[in-house]
């Protein structure tokens, strides 16, 4: 067997004001074939890891192309995408002939002229690779599950967690459903529901962790091969964006339509109970102080560099600053100029500093204060489940009792090293405000005495009836009450 791998990826907020070209790639993964470190997996090269890692021992060859990904942001540009995906068809060109492909990419991923991405890439890849050959595809479950990628892929299926924690697996269960179908063991059909409707849905709060839980304990039993929920990507103006469930049976898809429809109506009922409390700005921070255990952590997902926002609003430090609050630590800022002022400046320096508030109106004003540079750290990490995430140079500064963690490379809280690399160590701290919307919780989640969420001014809002679409199909819930949920494939 001959089975090719590849990725390219990146998740795509359209209202980003930060536009995506190659070089946001070169700064997350840009890797040619072989280059792929051995260590652990990178943003969705999941399926290429995990392959590589099989192949002896299960009799196939493994042919590796590209791995592209980017941190998200907004659309990324026309050229710059084409000249990716051409030259990993030029790749899947060359490895023919192929029993399998493995397609590891995020799923909510627009580029200039494309709304669907990996639609575009799936049916140029089955346009070479031909009827026969079997495509297995893994998403992030903030995807846009579109008719086009359903239609020309054999099996797709998604994270089941909100926290990623599970990119590992879902790459073990793609590939040997796809090496199953290969040797004719399997005979996999998909079915997909359309929930139509617009929601976060954390996997670590108890009404989609039961939701999750059930679906899971179905897979292998009864021909039932699969079950993916798409929660969808509500930053993004595209067509197709919505939840939807997906699920993979084998050879049988009037039980594939039955159990689409019964999870789905399922989702359904959950509607506007899945999410998490959200608390302003002083109403998170006094509940914070008058917690009776530490540390509490605080959440700020309106500006989650996650969704695609810079990760560089001031409002909550602002008023952690104003309010004189003691014993709290912020991060990440986004703030290359800053980070690099403070290494110019040294260790122990005290100094004036602008920083923050820098990209957009959503951003708020700059914190101008003296400052004192507590912590430096070069090309550092933080870790999210299996995985190492680029932090860049950081810096730590302290203004009052509020010590504030600026980076060099633009992404959310993860992992505890995100502090810990400058010597903040948040265990030991009353509030640690983080820049995300729910991945924190993997990390951030065991240490909390008490967890907080706060809707903030950032550029991605909770309320998702504020978001400009113009695009998007209608109805869909909440921003229409009346919704025709179905069975769409």
């Amino acid at each position: 067997m001959r089975i090719f791998a590849c990725t390219l990826a990146t998740e795509t907020n359209t209202f980003s004001p930060l536009p995506t070209s190659l070089a946001a790639y070169k700064e997350g993964v840009y890797l040619r074939p072989g280059e792929h470190p051995q260590e652990t997996p990178l943003m969705c090269t999941a399926p290429l890891w995990v392959a590589r890692r099989r192949a002896k021992a299960e009799g196939f060859t493994l042919i590796e192309g590209s791995c592209f990904a980017a941190s998200p942001a907004g659309t990324t540009n026309r050229a710059d995408y084409e000249a990716m995906r051409d030259e990993i068809l030029g790749q899947v060109r060359a490895a023919m002939p192929l029993d399998g492909v493995l397609l590891g990419l995020h799923g909510a991923m627009v580029a200039h002229g494309y709304d669907d991405v990996e639609g575009d890439i799936v049916e140029r890849v089955r346009a070479i690779v031909g009827p026969d050959c079997v495509i297995g595809m893994e998403l992030d479950l903030h995807c846009h599950l579109t008719l086009k990628r359903v239609r020309l892929t054999d099996i797709i299926i998604l994270y089941k967690e909100f926290p990623h924690t599970d990119v590992v697996d879902r790459a073990e269960e793609l590939l040997t459903l796809v090496l199953r179908t290969i040797q004719k063991e399997i005979r996999p059909v998909m079915s997909m529901y359309d929930c139509r409707q617009i929601g976060s849905y954390p996997t670590t709060l108890p009404l989609m962790r039961g939701f999750v839980d059930r679906m899971m304990a179905m897979e292998g039993k009864d021909g039932i091969l699969s079950v993916s929920i798409d929660h969808c990507f509500p930053y993004a103006d595209v067509p197709e964006l919505g939840g939807r469930i997906l699920v993979v049976v084998d050879g049988d898809k009037a039980k594939a339509n039955r159990l689409a429809t019964e999870i789905g109506q399922e989702f359904v009922s959950m509607r506007g109970r899945s999410a998490p409390d959200y608390l302003d700005v002083d109403g998170g921070i006094s509940a914070g102080i008058a917690a009776n255990a530490y540390p509490v952590v605080m959440a700020d997902p309106a500006d989650n560099a996650g969704g695609g926002a810079p990760s560089d609003n001031t409002t909550i430090l602002r008023r952690l600053i104003e309010r004189d609050v003691q014993g709290a630590a912020v991060g990440p800022i986004w703030d290359p100029v800053a980070v690099r002022l403070c290494f110019d400046a040294g260790p122990g320096a005290t100094f004036p500093l602008r920083f923050g508030g820098k990209i957009g109106p959503a951003s708020g004003t700059p914190v101008d204060a003296m400052v004192t540079v507590t912590g430096l750290a070069r090309d550092c990490r933080q870790s999210f489940g299996p995985t190492q995430v680029a932090l860049g140079d950081c810096a730590c500064v302290k203004v009052g009792g509020v010590e504030v963690v600026l980076i060099s490379n633009r992404t959310q809280a993860l992992g505890l090293e995100l502090f810990r690399n400058v010597g903040v160590e948040p265990t030991e701290r009353k509030l640690v405000v983080v820049k995300s919307t729910n991945h924190f919780m993997a990390a951030f989640g065991p240490i909390a005495k008490k967890v907080l969420y706060i809707d903030a001014d950032g550029p991605i809002p909770r309320d998702y009836r504020r978001i400009p679409y113009t695009r998007l199909q209608r109805p869909i819930w909440p921003l229409d009450e009346q919704t025709a949920p179905g069975l769409i494939f």
